[in-house]
């Protein structure tokens, strides 16, 4: 998935000629588009027995983005929202950065928002900030040889891993644009703060702050 590209075609759809009247009290507004996910990790050493300072990092990943929104009013809706699954790999840091990637652990983020949208429902560009909780379902782990190599595992026994799922607060800001009555474009950024911890079959945990940052564009269907 090119994100830069998806971005851009999002961007020139929010500012191209339009209608309003698409986000009025009553409507239900569908979404779908993609999303791009940057962990702001923070963690804690590996517990041992391990090499001291041993940390991991996460990269971003990009992934299929959608969900459902309600205009509770003109102003106040609700947005019910989905994406993944994200695809990230896990790597080494700390004293251990140089030993590459770690494992890979798949996430499924579902987000529940309470939104405000400026202007009226005949403006054609409205502004949003929003607030809400996420539930980041974590699943399908799985280690590398590497992981093995540093925490005792064997090719006969070889290390685990497992990553809880948890629930975190997420902000947000954004904007929509209405293109006709019924089709609007939306481009939204938000960071939730969320931790999770990993453990190994070696018998080692790390607990890791997560707070990933969310770039995410979609186009709207009013009903």
């Amino acid at each position: 998935m090119n994100t830069q590209l998806l971005i851009g075609a999002a961007v020139a759809a929010l500012f191209a000629g339009g209608s309003a009247s698409a986000q009025s009290a009553g409507s239900f507004v569908i979404h779908g588009g993609a999303a791009q996910v940057t962990p702001q990790v923070d963690s804690s050493d590996l517990s041992a027995p391990s090499l001291a300072g041993s940390r991991i990092d996460v990269k971003k990943a990009s992934a299929f983005a959608g969900g459902v929104t309600y205009f509770w009013t003109d102003n106040l809706s609700f947005e019910l929202a989905v994406a993944g699954p994200f695809k990230h790999d896990v790597i080494g840091a700390g004293t251990i950065e140089g030993v590459g990637k770690l494992g890979i652990v798949k996430a499924a983020p579902t987000t529940l928002l309470a939104q405000y949208r400026f202007g009226g429902a005949s403006s054609s560009l409205r502004p949003f900030v929003g607030a809400g909780v996420t539930y980041n379902h974590l699943f399908k782990p799985r280690a590398t040889t590497a992981l093995s190599a540093i925490t005792g595992g064997t090719a006969g026994n070889p290390t685990t891993l497992r990553m809880k799922s948890r629930v975190g607060t997420t902000i947000e800001v954004g904007a929509a644009y209405n293109i006709t009555r019924d089709w609007s474009a939306s481009l939204a950024v938000s960071k939730t703060f969320i931790k999770t911890t990993g453990s190994l079959s070696t018998g080692q945990t790390i607990e890791t702050t997560l707070d990933p940052v969310a770039i995410k564009f979609g186009i709207g269907y009013r009903f």
